[in-house]
């Protein structure tokens, strides 16, 4: 059986946290944050943990973990 290939830009994008969940960096940080309010901009800071939803797709894209 030949092997999986990872995904290229999920490698970049995601990393597993020690039980197993996938986290990643929160979206919307990147411009027009002046329509934004403080408690948003506070709330989006670092990385989030995948819904479990989501986290089943993503992981289907990286076969072998990270």
């Amino acid at each position: 059986m030949p092997k999986l290939k990872t995904k290229s830009g999920a490698k970049k994008r995601f990393k597993l946290t020690a039980s197993g969940k996938l986290k990643a960096g929160v979206a919307g940080k990147r411009h027009r944050l002046i329509s934004h309010n403080a408690k948003y901009i506070r709330q989006n800071r670092g990385t989030k943990v995948m819904s479990a939803s989501d986290a089943t797709i993503i992981k289907k894209f990286l076969p072998y973990g990270l």
